[in-house]
């Protein structure tokens, strides 16, 4: 497509440099003058696009007075001994004309147009000084060609502005679809994980229920020998020690899946975000009291109440505070909590951001940080996100993740109102 517009263009180029220079050699008896007015004007539309892309905002007004100019400085050097009002040339006044019936509304058009009328009276100056004689026909002609010019521009400007008006729409049409197109991925996958989470919750409690028997067993036989060998040997009495302490960390484990999979019963009642925040908070400074964390919380106000399972939301919020602090145990950092009111595809509610300046979250992790079992932590067994993930899915909202390598993770999430 790019191709195609510049093979558009060279030709458009070409033949503005052919017209033009059949002008420019079309009658000898003029100097070179008009050939290198000629030149320029056509050199200028040339490079106008070009113009327009370096001075974006102003371009427009350079164009319209450049051509302006340039077509006064042609009709000065091409008019009779008694001045250029007399020239055949005042066409070329139509190429301001019609710049500014491309570039301006009607009002910019017409100010345009009297200012081209006006600098083509203003030759009438030099021909007064050169004896000329304005007679009632010439009055006329200057009058009637003067018309035409507003005539040329109201006939060009309303096409123009429509176009203008069309192309404006379409645009604003393409980013809606594309926001559209966006918002349908991520809820198709969120739809994909929320899948991915049912499926393996029913893989998890199925496998929980079948580990936790042997662990009861072998916890059972644990303490019977460490009973019985309490007093003859101390290694074997340490030993059995080892294991029932490994079958209770495994019983703990297999509990977290247990909850995990099990199907989330929510309590709804009305109630305040923050507050919710503030105990998360609390939670996350008690258990890392030596981090040097530096905490700034924005609620704004008016926040409208929530119908949600309080415990859960506090819960997973104490979830995504806890991992930013853990984040920023080692160097220290910045932990942002905002909550305003939002609304999202046409619901409304609360937005929850929780931002740290860790070390941030790869883009290739995007996708699985929610996924059960994931994680990039020595210690744990990857649940925390997904169990936020499943209590915000439970409460109709979503939750997002924005994040660059060196620079920090925002969580965002979204509970609607009702």
């Amino acid at each position: 497509m790019a191709n195609q517009e510049r093979h558009t263009f060279a030709w458009t180029d070409l033949l503005w440099l052919v017209f033009l220079g059949g002008l420019a050699f079309m009658d000898p008896i003029y100097e070179i003058h008009k050939q290198a007015i000629l030149l320029a004007i056509g050199l200028f539309q040339i490079s106008e696009r070009r113009l327009l892309a370096w001075v974006p905002s102003r371009g427009r007004f350079y164009s319209v007075i450049i051509k302006i100019l340039l077509a006064t400085l042609l009709m000065e050097h091409t008019g009779d001994p008694a001045g250029g009002i007399s020239s055949s040339y005042y066409l070329i006044y139509f190429l301001p004309v019609m710049t500014a019936a491309l570039y301006f509304e009607g009002t910019g058009t017409l100010i345009w147009t009297a200012i081209t009328s006006a600098a083509y009276c203003s030759l009438l100056i030099p021909a007064y000084l050169e004896n000329y004689e304005l007679t009632p026909e010439s009055a006329k002609e200057l009058i009637l060609r003067n018309i035409f010019f507003f005539l040329a521009a109201m006939l060009v400007n309303p096409f123009v502005s429509e176009n203008r008006r069309q192309a404006r729409r379409y645009r604003l049409l393409a980013e809606e679809l594309a926001e559209t197109n966006r918002r349908l991925e991520q809820a198709q996958e969120e739809a994909r994980r929320s899948e991915r989470l049912a499926a393996l919750g029913q893989l998890t409690a199925g496998l929980a229920h079948e580990i936790r028997n042997p662990l009861a067993v072998i916890k059972g036989s644990a303490e019977t020998l460490t009973r019985r060998l309490e007093s003859a040997d101390p290694l074997t009495t340490e030993v059995a020690g080892y294991i029932s302490s490994e079958v209770n960390r495994l019983n703990t484990i297999v509990t977290r899946f247990l909850n995990f999979a099990r199907p989330l019963k929510l309590e709804r009642r009305l109630a305040q975000i923050p507050p919710l925040l503030d105990r998360a908070l609390k939670v996350a400074y008690e258990r890392w009291p030596e981090a040097k964390v530096e905490v700034a919380q924005q609620y704004s106000e008016n926040l409208p109440e929530i119908n949600v399972d309080p415990d859960l939301c506090e819960q997973a919020f104490t979830n995504l505070v806890l991992n930013a602090y853990e984040a920023m145990t080692d160097t220290g950092g910045r932990l942002t909590v905002r909550v305003a009111a939002a609304n999202s595809d046409g619901r409304r509610g609360v937005e929850i951001n929780i931002e740290d300046t860790g070390p941030g979250i790869p883009s290739e992790l995007h996708g699985q940080i929610f996924n059960p079992f994931f994680t990039t932590k020595r210690e744990g067994v990857g649940l925390g996100l997904s169990l936020v993930s499943k209590i915000v899915d439970d409460h109709r909202g979503w939750i997002r993740v924005s994040s660059e390598p060196g620079k920090g993770a925002c969580f965002r999430v979204f509970l609607p109102a009702e």
